[in-house]
């Protein structure tokens, strides 16, 4: 959605409440109490009021909004912003357009948001061809880290490893000569997942939450990787030289490539505890990069049908 469209349809709280009830009644309230779907609605106390139980829920009750105090608008206006741009949205510029005194709750926001992409996309399993690699991103140092001597290379304190995967479809013979230079295979759903460490025990459990048993997974030679073959259908492990690691496995790398280039140019420094945050912006908007203008109504739904299982507050 434009930033023109947008403003005439919700130029204030009220329409922002409308819309906002109108996706609760497409997803179908249910109650806390005794999980009944039927309703009755309140436009006295802009509530539900459970049919089998008096029990009533607001229209926050249970959704991205549970517990926050914030106007329908400002969530609105950032459900916008993180939608119609390509890269990212920082808390501070958001803080600046709404025109809110604190800082927190802003940024908070938009960390729920961000939060409930994740939910959304987990929902999903990769299938297909999968490449497989890890990645390596810049975090500040904090905590009984800084008073160690910085290392260098992997094992720096400044590193937090990613685990990146991605769908990879191969191109006909006659696409493949059109793109002379590119990547023999298209992209198509990726995810990306903040991890401990490189052990094979923590890459296994990363596998069996994201990818499908019937998948082929591409992976480099690596230790972490040996137990897969026991868990998907196909297991190809490749030793790939440095040089060669971008043709081999092209799309995992550009992934995980243009992820650090949009946190580095949106936030320059992030914590690691809020980088698996950022990556799920960064994968829900690569995965739905063809909804165009739909890209605001999906957001809804997942926000409205998002329980409210994150630790920030509002």
């Amino acid at each position: 959605m434009n930033l023109l469209n947008f403003v005439v349809q919700f130029p204030e709280e009220s329409s922002c409440q409308r819309k906002w009830e109108e996706i609760w009644d497409k997803q179908g309230a249910i109650c806390s109490r005794c999980d009944s779907k039927e309703h009755y609605w309140k436009s006295d106390g802009k509530s539900y009021e459970c049919k089998n139980c008096p029990y009533r829920q607001s229209l926050r009750a249970h959704t991205i909004m549970h517990g926050s105090w914030l106007p329908f608008s400002y969530w609105f206006v950032a459900f916008h912003l993180v939608t119609s741009t390509k890269k990212s949205f920082s808390a501070k510029e958001l803080q600046c357009q709404v025109g809110h005194t604190f800082y927190e709750p802003i940024r908070a926001m938009m960390h729920k948001i961000r939060s409930a992409m994740g939910s959304r996309d987990a929902q999903y399993d990769l299938s297909g061809i999968i490449e497989l690699d890890k990645g390596f991103f810049n975090t500040e140092i904090h905590g009984k880290k800084k008073d160690k001597p910085l290392k260098r290379g992997r094992g720096s304190q400044k590193n937090t490893k990613v685990l990146g995967m991605a769908e990879s479809v191969p191109v006909a013979a006659s696409d493949d000569k059109k793109s002379k230079g590119k990547p023999r295979s298209k992209v198509n759903h990726i995810k990306m997942s903040v991890i401990d460490n490189l052990k094979s025990k923590t890459i296994d459990n990363k596998v069996i939450n994201n990818i499908e048993a019937t998948a082929i997974i591409d992976p480099d030679d690596s230790t972490s990787c040996t137990n897969l073959g026991k868990l998907i259908a196909g297991h190809r492990p490749q030793v790939i030289p440095k040089k060669m690691i971008g043709k081999s496995l092209p799309w995992v790398h550009i992934a995980i490539s243009n992820a650090k280039r949009m946190l580095l140019d949106m936030f320059h420094d992030i914590k690691s505890e809020y980088l698996q945050n950022y990556l799920n912006e960064f994968c829900y908007k690569f995965n739905r990069r063809y909804f165009g203008e739909a890209q605001f109504e999906r957001i809804l739904v997942a926000s409205v049908s998002y329980k409210n299982q994150c630790r920030y507050h509002i």
